[in-house]
């Protein structure tokens, strides 16, 4: 619930349309004389901006893309280095005198240290900001994997490997709170899914990379590589990415007056004024308001007319205003600095600490860990075997060959990207306007079906084409693409169903559900690779595989019972942070 209803106004709406407000719970209709502000497409805007101009909300086209396309570049380059290493295990045991399960342990370390690393970024990031976070991250990146180029023992490459887990962290926690910083509720779907290809795409084209280079001009160029980009990407967060994390007033704060600190990104530009409601915008007007028509708009609607036609035929009896900042905002001067600290940081910090281990008690959080967790895995099961099964008779692939062999894994990332976010937007938005303009989160987890399927038949392929040597293309072609587009449509797709469930506390839920990915990932690493060949590929791969399949299961029991699980937690303090 993004849209700050006071406790009296939350009674009333709930009073006319007859059904329970719970958190995570969005109205997308106008109830009686309850007018919310909409989009160009008549979409109500969730949560209501602000009238601030510097509201990361407000921002134009422009500055919303700029922003999205350096953090997407940070994800991408923070997980282009740690699991490369798959192709390039090889020369690295030449190099270093170790044998294969102490090679995978260089991914399997370095993965459990940055899940755990966001027990670090997440705190900061909610008390400082994430810009701060992505640049200080990107420097430790930096100076780790000139470590990793010039390492010249099995210990220090080790150490490297820790440190470089310690940066990547916010790969995999701060994008989705810039989504939600930035972006509205309809359109979280798309841009989660483009978080998830980019950040699981960074895993696959690493290994690609990394093989040709080690096969042409020695693994250690690979890292010099990765030091030129996470520069590069250092230089797109400093000029391109402001401060998107915003305060939004509580209805605690509205409903005491609290002003906002003047001068901090969150004031209104007019601080002397008191603070409104964002919910109820009626008979409003301004001189600006008529200039340009392409601009975002305010719609006002009967109840009778709102509550039951779907929002593309709003026309009967609506006024129109403009608003003047929607979509014409830009960053403010103070955005830009280096951090900004939060009145009660140590506070805040200590709670961050908290948070992640608090969410492991709800059960939506838990869902959504459990998909990611095993989904990945099946991605990180293809990047430790591949070698194994690949290098030996009758294959007899040398390395860039097997690092070429992700690109299939990188086709299905991209079909996942193109389907899945779309595809679970138009199921929400479907099933909203049957059900009256109320939004449920639990609406989009039917479209984890087509992808539960895809992801049980890829690993099908994969473990019994492994076991019995079948031609690569099958394997590949077809099990390494299903794998692909699992990877970005189910972690996507239960991820923004547990962010839309308790999205004040977004940034520690995926610090619960890193944890837990990572957690999996280091023990499947340490028993895998002699997993395999004690009993071949078929257990491991479809023990995980079946895994997954009992975890996605329960979303029939959420889409079921969810709204019941929500209002076990609607009093928790994590949906008044």
């Amino acid at each position: 619930m993004e849209m700050n209803y006071d406790e009296q106004e939350l009674r009333r709406i709930e009073a006319e349309l007859h059904t329970e407000i719970l958190p995570g719970t969005e109205i997308m209709a106008d109830v009686g004389s309850h007018h919310f502000v909409k989009g160009a497409h008549k979409n109500v805007l969730v949560p209501q901006p602000s009238d601030d101009p510097h509201d990361p909300l407000n921002w134009s086209t422009g500055w919303k893309i700029a922003c999205i396309t350096a953090s997407t570049f940070v994800t991408f380059t923070q997980g282009f280095g740690p699991l490369a290493l798959g192709p390039m295990f090889g020369p690295i045991m030449e190099d270093f005198k170790c044998d294969l399960p102490a090679a995978v342990q260089f991914t399997g370390v370095c993965i459990l240290v940055l899940g755990f690393s966001n027990f670090i970024w997440v705190p900061l990031s909610t008390s400082f900001g994430r810009r701060p976070v992505y640049l200080l991250s990107q420097l430790i990146n930096i100076g780790s994997n000139i470590w990793r180029a010039k390492a010249g023992s099995y210990g220090s490459f080790m150490g490297a490997c820790v440190i470089n887990g310690i940066g990547a962290g916010p790969a995999e926690s701060i994008q989705p709170a810039v989504i939600a910083d930035i972006f509205f509720l309809h359109d979280r779907g798309s841009w989660n899914t483009l978080y998830w290809v980019a950040y699981m795409g960074s895993l696959m084209v690493g290994p690609i990379i990394s093989g040709s280079m080690a096969e042409k001009v020695g693994w250690r160029s690979f890292w010099w590589l990765n030091v030129g980009m996470l520069v590069l990407s250092f230089l797109m967060v400093v000029f391109m990415f402001p401060e998107t994390k915003y305060h939004r007033p509580h209805p605690n704060e509205l409903n005491h007056n609290l002003g906002i600190k003047d001068g901090s990104p969150a004031a209104s530009s007019n601080s002397n004024e008191k603070l409104e409601k964002p919910t109820t915008i009626e008979n409003t007007t301004s001189p600006k308001a008529s200039a340009a028509h392409d601009a975002e708009i305010i719609q006002q609607v009967p109840t009778h007319q709102s509550a039951n036609l779907p929002m593309a035929g709003l026309t009967h009896e609506e006024t129109a205003a403009r608003d003047p900042y929607l979509g014409k905002g830009r960053p403010g001067k103070r955005q830009w600095a280096m951090y900004q600290k939060s009145p009660r940081w140590f506070k805040t910090i200590l709670i961050d600490l908290w948070v992640p281990w608090k969410l492991f008690a709800f059960p939506i959080v838990e869902f959504a860990s459990f998909v990611v967790s095993w989904s990945c895995s099946s991605f990180l099961t293809l990047n430790l075997t591949q070698s194994q099964a690949f290098a030996a008779p009758p294959y007899n692939f040398n390395t860039q060959t097997i690092g070429f062999f992700n690109f299939a894994i990188l086709i299905g990332a991209f079909i996942g990207l193109f389907t899945a976010g779309p595809l679970s937007d138009w199921i929400s938005a479907r099933s909203t306007r049957r059900n009256g303009g109320i939004r449920e989160p639990e609406m989009r987890l039917p479209a984890m079906i087509p992808y539960i399927i895809i992801m049980y038949l890829g690993n099908i392929i994969v473990s019994v084409g492994y076991q019995n040597k079948w031609p690569w293309q099958a394997i590949v072609i077809i099990g390494y693409t299903c794998a692909g587009i699992q990877v970005a449509a189910l972690p996507a797709i239960s991820s923004t169903y547990a962010v839309d469930s308790y999205k004040p506390v977004a940034g520690s839920l995926f610090v619960s559900i890193t944890v837990n990915k990572n957690v999996w990932g280091y023990g499947f690493s340490k028993f895998i690779t002699v997993w395999a060949e004690e009993d071949g590929f078929v257990p491991p791969i479809m023990t995980n595989a079946s895994l997954i399949l009992l975890w996605c299961c329960f979303g029939a029991l959420f889409w079921w019972k969810g709204k019941t699980f929500r209002r076990w937690t609607k009093n928790s303090s994590v949906h008044r942070m």
